[in-house]
């Protein structure tokens, strides 16, 4: 938390006692713009030697204690400090020093802001400590080897808000990481001074995205331009400033960033400022409705430099949003026969957002009575182990055998959960047939949104989704699958790429089957019901009072989409020809009435 501490100006003023700039230090770049300009700076800030990578840790006891926020002369980390608040965790100068070890909060480590990667881990970048920072190990692994970006979908969001996931910065659409607003400047200072000092050398380097390999301008141009956005975003501060000067005494040089301020535009010159809002979407529209879904399709927005998000609201509710220039998706989470009011709002990379569009309407289908009424599955009985190795783990439960390939068990959702892999949760045999399926899911590692596949006896039966944001979790029912007797459960994470999103899964739950037909209960007391379910010779019949009055029947697929629409569908009588639907689960939606059922 920021305060204004007398101790602080102490410490500040014993440093500028001792390390302000040198006389003299920059007079020979005076006039210089432009290249010119960058290459006398990388002159001037030449060092031949180099203290040392180990060195780094003695070093941080002067340039990067928080005199500032706290106060407290623990470890200054940009990726955990928390400028208006407190902080979550610290560490202690000297205390908790590692590799890479355990989740956030267990110790810091020396994070190369231009990932080491791209120069091999030679000297003297190897050890230049005006770009290697202590931070928590956790963090700067996830932060891996990405440039920096503006982030629209995240997959990960550190416990200070630094977050990692696709790109929104324009001119690059891959993964990066986005630091908080208090130290993106910090961040922009310290990759012109690498790119300054070390010009000669780019040739030689990888770019990572982030590098040019000539002198000038030194960065690839996306790159140039948001460094210099958050430049001007965010100024010089008191403790960049206490940090220049404790590691001039340690190292021998300046960041000319820092000192002056000026010399980024002056070499890079003036970046674009994007102002302008991005007009409303429009022709917004809500249709195939499932109990717990809706899709929703619009007419792009347009943008003076170009849309890179949209977020989108039920009932005035953020439940989603969708990062680059996508015009459709699929709002999952909802609750059955719900009225709801969707609109969307766009963004552009600047952070500038449009009106809303206009509002569409639409009511979910009817869900499942009470989930898990049959059997419930809460993974408290999963092997116990600290070891994050995927393998085949295999417990009991309630007289059910489960088996889990590809899995680790040291994460949690509500207690104990089984993370999956590229592998799949198998029940052994339960009986009593299944008509819903409830789960929880929540994505661990890697990056989503995405979906697990559910079978039911082999057969898909639906999918439940998972968030894009690391640990949020999302509780999904898949109602009237309908199978009767003996079933089997799968549940398959159909990523095949190791590094793929791993989803971790709790609170499964089932409700047993047992009647043929499904029914529908409604609000006038008349009942509807299907059979024969599963449906043989391709055709369905429907059992129930009134059903001349029926306006229109709709069969969707398992994701949504419309496969007929049929029009007075029993005028004259009370069956409906499937005309050779393939093998699967499908949803029988008429006027009011919806079930589902299953063509063997």
């Amino acid at each position: 938390m920021k305060r204004n501490l007398s101790f602080s100006l102490l410490i500040f003023a014993f440093i500028n006692a001792f390390a302000q700039i040198p006389a003299g230090y920059y007079d020979s770049a005076f006039g210089l713009t432009g290249p010119s300009l960058k290459t006398k700076l990388s002159e001037i800030i030449y060092l031949q030697n180099y203290i040392g990578y180990p060195a780094l840790w003695s070093a941080y006891y002067t340039t990067d204690r928080d005199v500032y926020y706290e106060g407290d002369n623990t470890v200054l980390d940009i990726y955990s400090e928390v400028p208006n608040g407190p902080d979550n965790y610290s560490y202690a100068m000297g205390t908790n020093q590692c590799g890479q070890n355990g989740p956030e909060g267990t110790c810091y480590n020396r994070e190369h802001i231009v990932p080491q990667s791209l120069f091999q881990s030679q000297n003297p970048m190897y050890s230049d400590i005006h770009f290697i920072r202590p931070t928590d190990s956790k963090v700067n692994g996830m932060r891996s080897n990405n440039p920096f970006g503006k982030v629209g979908a995240a997959s990960y969001i550190s416990s200070n808000g630094s977050k990692l996931g696709t790109s929104v910065s324009p001119g690059y659409t891959s993964v990066v990481f986005e630091p908080i607003d208090e130290f993106k400047g910090d961040v922009a200072r310290m990759i012109f001074y690498f790119v300054t000092r070390y010009e000669n050398q780019l040739s030689t380097f990888q770019s990572g995205g982030m590098l040019g390999n000539t002198p000038f301008p030194g960065l690839q141009i996306w790159e140039r331009d948001q460094l210099l956005a958050w430049h001007l975003q965010d100024p010089v501060s008191p403790t960049e400033i206490a940090r220049n000067d404790a590691s001039y005494l340690v190292q021998g040089n300046r960041n000319p960033f820092i000192d002056h301020p000026e010399y980024a535009v002056q070499i890079w010159g003036t970046p674009v400022l994007d102002t302008q809002a991005p007009t409303a979407a429009t022709n917004l529209i809500a249709n195939n409705p499932t109990s717990s879904s809706m899709a929703l399709s619009w007419t792009a927005a347009t943008d003076n430099i170009g849309v890179t998000s949209y977020s989108i609201y039920a009932n005035n509710v953020l439940k989603a949003s969708v990062s680059g220039t996508t015009t459709a998706t699929i709002v999952t989470g909802l609750s059955p026969l719900t009225p709801y009011s969707f609109y969307v709002i766009a963004q552009d990379a600047a952070g500038n957002s449009s009106p809303q569009s206009n509002i569409a309407t639409a009511t979910t289908l009817d869900g499942p009575p009470v989930a898990g009424s049959c059997g419930k599955e809460t993974f408290s009985n999963i092997p116990t182990s600290t070891n994050p190795a995927y393998a085949t783990r295999v417990w009991t439960n309630n007289s059910v055998t489960w088996t889990a390939t590809d899995a680790r068990v040291d994460d949690t959702i509500n207690g104990k959960a089984i993370t999956l892999r590229v592998g799949d949760l198998t029940s052994s045999t339960l009986s009593g047939g299944v008509q819903n399926i409830t789960v929880t899911t929540a994505l661990k590692y890697g990056s989503g949104p995405g979906v697990l596949n559910v079978e039911v006896n082999g057969v898909q039966v639906g999918t439940v989704p998972y968030s894009a944001v690391t640990g949020t979790t999302t509780t999904t029912t898949i109602s009237n699958i309908n199978v009767p007797g003996n079933a089997v459960i799968k549940i398959i994470n159909p990523i095949t790429d190791p590094k793929g999103p791993r989803v971790a899964i709790d609170d499964l739950g089932w409700d047993c089957f047992s009647t043929l037909a499904t029914s529908d209960i409604k609000k006038d007391k008349s009942e509807f019901s299907v059979y024969p379910n599963p449906v043989k010779n391709n055709e369905l019949f429907v059992k129930g009072e009134n059903l001349s009055k029926i306006s229109k029947a709709e069969i969707y697929d398992i994701s949504g989409k419309v496969i007929e629409t049929i029009v007075a569908p029993f005028k004259n009588s009370n069956k409906i020809n499937l005309k050779g639907l393939v093998k699967g689960t499908y949803i029988l939606k008429a006027d009011h009435f919806s079930t589902k059922f299953i063509v063997d």
